[in-house]
């Protein structure tokens, strides 16, 4: 069966909901060949999209190529194209993790920033985010997760509909062979990622390395993977079914802490798993499962931390209980709208002439050309790949290094909020505003937002 076929009926029987005349999709686009095929049959199957295009600045003269050729490509189908840059490496070195982490992070937190505003803006269409994920990744995924430890949830791989995050991979049952093929008899052109050959990223150890090897031995390998990862969707879905109805059973919520009665949770059978399954949604590791259990007969106030939670031995209960409470809190300012509650406080908003006006001094006090103002605009957390053009520096800065430069202490830092206008952030609340939005001469009307603080 031709690929095109394939694709429109596998569309047909998992994603009938998303249809020509109700969505728009939004394609990450690499400029490799599954990206471009997938492009392509998208195109072909008459669904209207943007291409959007991650330039990690990781390979040179390479990733500038990739940037060229995606633009090029939107030419070709007469299509928008947006390209969103990251200094990668530094995102990196601030965060402590690995390179391919830290791409995944911000290209995942810039498709959702790009979709919310997109169906702010446009509530008729159904907006959806779509990878280019194919059979081949599936099967990589499954291994390096049994190899991690990640449970029965990490065998069900790659999956082809996240409804929360509006996120679609309409070439999970192809293999790349199979999209290759195609893109030569169609006279696809696209571009070869030279860092696909390197072993020292995990995928390309297990891709071109462990894999091949395997198949030396069973040529079947890949397709009984792939069969395996449908019966393991239908195991993981009845386990889970099991797994909350215990957890509910042990967990008792009080406010933002969880408090397990030890009794009840050394009578549990398979107790490993139970522990398992209780702790990972706190950020904690399997390999921290044994700690856990001799926590459960340590002394009172002993505790295991993660990165954001710690499991406290308090008398008869394990208490998990948050180190810092992180919001991931979006709020959208239409126009018209006088003042918006937040929470640090509340923001007054006036739109006013400007007439002879003095310009204010008051950090929370933020005074800007409205013309150069786009609504909705959108107040936010601070994130660590957000920049802005700070007042009277002239030129770009990452706000985590404002921040530094003001001295906060890392508490004020994570209480740091902006208000952004089409995709720009005009103003870090309370400290500085964006230079490009100033007032000046040829001012005609101002917005005026002034902080109160709780």
């Amino acid at each position: 069966m031709d690929l095109l076929q394939a694709f429109k009926e596998h569309w047909q029987r998992n994603f009938a909901h998303c249809t020509t005349a109700n969505a728009h999709l939004l394609l990450a686009v690499s400029g490799g060949v599954d990206s471009v095929v997938l492009t392509e049959l998208i195109a072909k199957s008459g669904f209207d999209f943007t291409i959007l295009h991650v330039n990690f600045q990781l390979r040179g003269a390479d990733s500038e190529r990739d940037e060229l050729f995606v633009g090029e490509l939107g030419k070709k189908y007469e299509k928008s194209v947006v390209v969103q840059k990251f200094e990668t490496n530094s995102y990196v070195t601030e965060n402590g993790i690995a390179i391919q982490e830290a791409a995944r992070n911000l290209r995942y937190q810039w498709f959702q920033d790009y979709l919310l505003m997109q169906q702010l803006t446009d509530v008729n269409k159904k907006y959806l985010i779509l990878t280019a994920h194919h059979a081949d990744d599936n099967i990589e995924t499954v291994l390096m997760n049994f190899f991690r430890g990640t449970g029965i949830q990490g065998m069900r791989g790659i999956l082809p509909f996240q409804k929360d995050r509006s996120l679609l991979r309409p070439l999970l049952p192809f293999k790349k062979e199979m999209l290759f093929q195609w893109a030569k008899e169609n006279a696809l052109d696209f571009v070869e990622d030279s860092s696909n050959q390197s072993t020292k990223y995990t995928r390309n150890f297990f891709r071109n390395q462990l894999i091949p090897e395997i198949q030396q031995v069973f040529p079947q390998a890949p397709t009984n993977i792939l069969q395996n990862i449908d019966r393991f969707k239908d195991v993981s879905d009845i386990y889970q079914e099991s797994i909350d109805a215990r957890l509910k059973l042990l967990m008792e919520s009080k406010g933002n802490e969880w408090h397990i009665p030890l009794l009840k949770l050394k009578q549990s059978n398979y107790l490993s798993t139970i522990i398992w399954e209780l702790i990972k949604q706190f950020g904690f590791s399997a390999n921290q499962i044994s700690e856990v259990i001799k926590l459960m007969d340590a002394g009172n106030g002993s505790h295991l931390d993660s990165a954001s939670h710690q499991i406290i031995r308090n008398r008869k209960w394990l208490v998990i209980a948050p180190i810092e409470t992180k919001q991931a809190v979006h709020i959208v300012i239409e126009q018209d709208v006088p003042f918006v509650a937040f929470q640090l406080g509340s923001i007054e908003i006036n739109l006013q002439q400007q007439l002879n006006i003095e310009l204010s001094t008051d950090p929370l006090h933020a005074m800007l050309d409205a013309k150069m103002i786009t609504f909705p605009m959108l107040l936010r957390k601070v994130q660590t790949s957000d920049y802005f053009y700070p007042l009277g520096l002239g030129k770009k800065k990452k706000i985590s290094r404002f921040l530094n430069d003001q001295k906060l202490s890392r508490t004020a830092k994570d209480q740091v909020w902006v208000l952004e206008s089409n995709q720009k952030i005009i103003w870090v609340i309370g400290l500085r505003i964006d230079d490009r939005f100033k007032i000046s001469t040829a001012t005609k009307q101002l917005l005026s937002l002034r902080l109160k603080a709780n």
